[in-house]
């Protein structure tokens, strides 16, 4: 019997590796035959050891030139004309778009259309940012519409959102909370006894993660007298229109109170070594930061926004601060450095929901089983 094909369709090797490999995995042992289509930097040879199929698409994570971006939609429409996948599985916006073509020219063919948080895009106030929203709303909605499209979504805020804008189609569209976490690979730790203790933000380095609040909150507790490493943790992001160069955040890290890191591998050692977990973000899908460090035992200090508040449930497993408030955030930090038996609590709770709610098996099984209804749907291959 032929296994189904399910193709990925990624802009980064990096984000595919960080948040859906695991899931290929099971999709894998479920018997499906997996393809990558991606930009290749640092992970093919992993994701091709995994057992999956990878092709290069040139994907640019921005959208810079329209020329570009209207010969790499007849790639991916070529390249679904040639393994005739049964399913498609989008991921982000880029991808979304760029699969228009294809959506058209093979309506048999389900996508999985997997929102993985309303970025820059919908954030943004900026006239360029408002331009595009236009341009692209009446392309979703088209897209989303069509009889074998699914809406993949990762909280409900950003369904309700979604669903103003006129792009969910209720009977397929699907919550499944974000990718979920390995608990082998992050296992819970106590947290570590530290006359200075760890405190960490890890993400990539953009303004809509905090990015500044969090310097600004750091100075602050310095001012006050906390005793606090205050860390960012990731690389700098060229590629996204609110990305902080290198020299700015070796800027930011010129007074003292906040150190730049940059990229590690070896996240799961990162947390064991935090006391305090923070993403003062202004928006996000599902934060996979948050999951691994809840999974980790660490208590969590984050914005009280959409996704956010998935994980750090406030008075539970952390703190909610009001976004863009680096003062109620530097409170946030010192509340949970001095008051150590709160922070086990928390720290203690999260790994608890992360076990029962978001670990990588559950989270799988949900994603299989919506595989499984979008191809036993009618219409489907015809």
């Amino acid at each position: 019997m032929t296994r189904p094909i399910v193709l990925f369709l990624v802009t980064e090797d990096w984000y595919f590796w960080s948040h859906r490999a695991d899931l290929a995995s099971a999709a894998l042992a479920a018997g499906y035959d997996v393809v990558l289509g991606t930009r290749f930097t640092a992970h093919r040879a992993r994701i091709e050891a995994l057992g999956v199929r990878c092709i290069e698409l040139p994907f640019e994570r921005s959208l810079h030139n329209p020329w570009v971006e209207i010969k790499l939609m007849w790639r991916v429409a070529a390249l679904i004309a040639d393994l005739s996948p049964q399913l498609v599985h989008t991921v982000a916006l880029k991808p979304i778009l760029l699969s228009m073509l294809a959506c058209a020219r093979f309506p048999a063919v389900p996508f999985c259309h997997a929102v993985t948080g309303l970025g820059h895009l919908f954030i943004s106030k900026r006239r360029r940012a408002r331009f595009l929203r236009a341009l692209i709303l009446p392309m979703l909605r088209w897209l989303f519409s069509r009889p074998h499209a699914w809406l993949l979504l990762q909280n409900k805020d950003d369904r309700a959102l979604l669903a103003g804008l006129g792009l969910v189609v209720p009977m397929r569209t699907v919550l499944i909370p974000g990718a979920g976490v390995d608990l082998v690979c992050f296992p819970m730790t106590p947290l570590p006894v530290d006359e200075r203790p760890l405190v960490i933000l890890a993400a990539r380095m953009q303004r809509e993660k905090g990015i500044l609040e969090f310097a600004a909150a750091a100075n602050r507790l310095r001012l006050l007298g906390v005793a606090a490493r205050c860390v960012l943790v990731g690389g700098a992001d060229r590629d996204n229109p609110a990305g902080l160069t290198a020299d700015a955040l070796t800027q930011l890290c010129s007074a003292g109170a906040l150190e730049w890191w940059g990229h590690h591998d070896d996240m799961p050692d990162m947390y064991a070594r935090a006391t305090v977990v923070c993403l003062p973000s202004y928006r996000e899908g599902f934060p996979k930061t948050l999951l691994e460090a809840a999974a980790s035992g660490r208590p969590l200090v984050a914005t009280d926004v959409p996704g956010c508040r998935e994980i750090c449930r406030a008075g539970e497993t952390g703190l909610l601060v009001p976004p863009r408030d680096a003062e109620a955030l530097a409170s946030a930090i010192c509340t949970l450095i001095t008051d150590r038996p709160r922070a086990v609590r928390y720290g203690q709770r999260a790994a608890e929901v992360v076990a029962q709610e978001f670990a990588s098996h559950i989270i799988h099984k949900q994603t299989l089983r919506l595989y499984h209804q979008m191809l036993t749907a009618p219409g489907v291959g015809a």
